[in-house]
C-alpha cells in the first residue's frame, strides 16, 4: 500500500509541473477556465454520455481508458456508440460509472490523459477536486438534451470539439440533427388538429427499467412529429416534464389512440414490466389501443443518459405509424441505420433490436 501511495505522489508531482510547449485557455460549460495543451491526443471521458459525445465527434480513438460501465457484459445494451465500438470493453478502467472517478487509477494509466472530459459534474467526483488530485485539467460539459436544453448540448459538442480539434465535425452533427428535426416538422407541422393522434409512451427507463406507468412527458419524438402527448398536457398542469410515473387510472381515463412501449422495460423479465402489464393487467386490457393492436415497440433511448440517435430514429418510426401518408418514403429501420452510421459510424439497428426480442419498430403482440 505504501508503494502505491509513493507512486501516486510521484505521478501527482510530475503532472502538476507546468506543461512544456504551447497551451491555450478553454472555457467549459460552467464558465471554468482551463489551461489545456494546444494539441490534445489523449483524454478520458467521465460521466454519463460523455464517451458517446466523443464518439459522435469521431474522436473515440483518443480515449485512453473508460469507466467501468463499458467493461460490463450484459444481456441488454441499448447504447449504439458502445455497440459500434466493442473495443471499449477491453480498455483500461479509470473509475466507476456516473462520474465516480478514481484519481489513483487515472495516474497509473500507461498512457496519461492530457484532459479529462466530464459530464453531469454534480455526480461522482467533484471536478475541481479531481483536477487538484491529478494535475490534469477537467473540462465540464452540460450534456443537455434534444428538448429545451438542446442549445446546451450543442454548446458542449462545440467545447469538446475545440479540445479535440474537431470543430467542423461538431458543426456537421448539429446541422444534421437540426435537418432531421426540421424534416419531421415539415412533414407533420400542418397536420389538422382533428387528425392528430393522442399518444402515450410507457416503460421509459430512468436509472434502470420501469413498468408501463413510467413515461417522459416532454418526450421529444412526440414533439418533433406534432403528436398529442397526453402526459405532456398533464405535465403542463404542474407535474414534472421529466421522467414521471402516471397513475394507471389516468392512463385508462385518457385511453390514447396509440400506445408506444419503450423496450427498456423488457429488462424486468417475462413476469414483470410494461409488456407483461399490458398483457395481464385488467385495467390496461380495457384500453382501445390494446384491444385494436395499436401498441408499438420503440428502441430504448435513456441508457447511460439519452441516446440522441435513438430519439431521432424513434421519431421517424412514430411518424410513420401515426401519419403513414406523410412518411411513404421512409423505411424506419433503414432511417435508424442512416442516423446511427452518421453518429457512431456503424448501422447498429439490427444488433440492438436483437437484444430486445426483435420488437422494435413493429406492433407488439399484447393479445
Amino acid at each position: 500500500m505504501r508503494k502505491i501511495h509513493l507512486v501516486y505522489a510521484f505521478l501527482l508531482l510530475f503532472l502538476t509541473v507546468p506543461m512544456d510547449g504551447a497551451a491555450r485557455t478553454l472555457t467549459d460549460s460552467t464558465g471554468r477556465n482551463n489551461e489545456i495543451p494546444d494539441k490534445v491526443d489523449h483524454v478520458i471521458c467521465s460521466g454519463s454520455g460523455c464517451l458517446r459525445l466523443l464518439t459522435y465527434l469521431q474522436a473515440q480513438d483518443h480515449a485512453v481508458a473508460v469507466d467501468d460501465i463499458e467493461a460490463r457484459r450484459r444481456k441488454f445494451d441499448a447504447r449504439p456508440y458502445a455497440i459500434a465500438n466493442p473495443q471499449f470493453k477491453e480498455m483500461p478502467i479509470f473509475g466507476q460509472f456516473r462520474g465516480h472517478d478514481n484519481p489513483e487509477l487515472i495516474l497509473t494509466l500507461e498512457r496519461q490523459p492530457q484532459v479529462i472530459l466530464k459530464t453531469y459534474s454534480a455526480m461522482g467526483h467533484d471536478p475541481q477536486e479531481l483536477q487538484d488530485k491529478t494535475g490534469i485539467p477537467v473540462v465540464v460539459l452540460n450534456y443537455g438534451d434534444l428538448g429545451a436544453n438542446r442549445p446546451e448540448m450543442y454548446k458542449s459538442l462545440r467545447i469538446m470539439a475545440k479540445v479535440m480539434g474537431r470543430e467542423q465535425r461538431a458543426e456537421d452533427i448539429i446541422n444534421y440533427m437540426e435537418g432531421l428535426i426540421a424534416d419531421l416538422s415539415r412533414r407533420t407541422g400542418d397536420m389538422p388538429g382533428q387528425e392528430r393522434s393522442t399518444v402515450y409512451v410507457g416503460g421509459v427507463a430512468f436509472r434502470g427499467p420501469h413498468g408501463f406507468q413510467s413515461t417522459e412527458p416532454a418526450y421529444p419524438p412526440f414533439t418533433f412529429i406534432n403528436a398529442i402527448n397526453l402526459a405532456y398536457e398533464a405535465g403542463k398542469a404542474g407535474k414534472s416534464l421529466n421522467q414521471s410515473d402516471i397513475a394507471k387510472e389516468k392512463i385508462v381515463e385518457w385511453d390514447p389512440n396509440v400506445l408506444f412501449l419503450d423496450l427498456a422495460t423488457l429488462q424486468m423479465g417475462d413476469g414483470a414490466g410494461g409488456l407483461y402489464e399490458l398483457r395481464t393487467d385488467p385495467a390496461y386490457r380495457m384500453l382501445t389501443a390494446v384491444k385494436e393492436g395499436q401498441v408499438y415497440g420503440l428502441l430504448p433511448y435513456n441508457w447511460y443518459t439519452q441516446n440522441f440517435g435513438s430519439i431521432l430514429a424513434n421519431a421517424y418510426f412514430i411518424g410513420k405509424v401515426l401519419y403513414p401518408e406523410r412518411f411513404t418514403d421512409v423505411d424506419p429501420q433503414a432511417k435508424a441505420d442512416e442516423i446511427y452510421t452518421f453518429l457512431v459510424g456503424k448501422p447498429v439497428f439490427k444488433d440492438m433490436n436483437a437484444q430486445f426480442k426483435g420488437l422494435a419498430y413493429k406492433p407488439v403482440p399484447v393479445n
